[in-house]
């Protein structure tokens, strides 16, 4: 008989799956303001990474709201969005990651071309400010890495103008947004060179829009696109 090896959850999952209960039990409700993810950290006695892995697979559910500046406040929610388990919200089902990055592929690979031929100096100001944040990505400024590359893809859609792609854009992103830390952890624990590449696919990326070269940077996009699928694909298997 063959048994189905049972993984053990992250602990991230546990913080998450407990505010979940906390919310389920009214103890939080719609509107009230998370502690800071520093004291968040403290109450659970976990890393502050463990606190904001949880507080993303929240807010991939719909559950909780990161406001800039603000902190983290619980939203009116579907009560039927809460029979959804935190894995499934972050998206690590190898169908669903499948399925995203083929959506990714087919949304970026258009608003790169449009961002080549519509972009102003302003856009382009706004990449370079992305772009220079990307340079350490290492030790204490991973989210800062992370936060980086997402925001480089949504300034590409922005470039392009087109209100209705932007929006599509920004919901994609909010699924993307744990399936692009897995990689980028992924990446770089397995090759100490992984940042430098990661910003010169970048820069590249940036140089052709910069150029206003549509093909050229769509090129450079889907070969960015499939190193990450690449990356993604050997963790799936393991």
């Amino acid at each position: 008989m063959k048994y189905k090896r049972i993984k053990p959850k992250k602990i991230y999952e546990e913080v998450a799956e407990t505010i979940l209960a906390m919310i389920k039990e009214g103890q939080l409700k719609p509107g009230d303001k998370l502690v800071s993810v520093e004291q968040l950290a403290e109450n659970f006695q976990v890393g502050r990474s463990a606190i904001r892995e949880a507080l993303s697979a929240l807010q991939a559910m719909g559950l909780v709201e990161m406001r800039q500046g603000e902190g983290t406040f619980v939203r009116q929610f579907d009560a039927s969005l809460l029979s959804l388990p935190i894995r499934s919200a972050v998206l690590m089902n190898k169908q669903d990651i499948q399925h995203l990055l083929e959506v990714r592929k087919i949304l970026e690979a258009g608003a790169v071309i449009a961002a080549a031929e519509r972009r102003t100096e302003v856009d382009l100001r706004k990449m370079e400010k992305v772009l220079q944040s990307m340079k350490d990505p290492n030790g204490e400024q991973d989210e800062l890495g992370e936060n980086a590359d997402l925001a480089f893809h949504l300034a590409i859609a922005e470039a392009s103008h087109n209100p209705l792609l932007i929006h599509l854009m920004r919901n994609v992103s909010e699924m993307t947004v744990e399936t692009m830390r897995e990689t980028r952890r992924i990446w770089m624990h397995a090759d100490h060179t992984a940042a430098d590449q990661l910003y010169d696919e970048h820069q590249q990326l940036f140089n052709a829009i910069k150029k206003k070269d549509g093909n050229l940077a769509q090129q450079y996009l889907l070969h960015h696109l499939h190193h990450v699928e690449q990356v993604l694909k050997d963790y799936l298997k393991q």
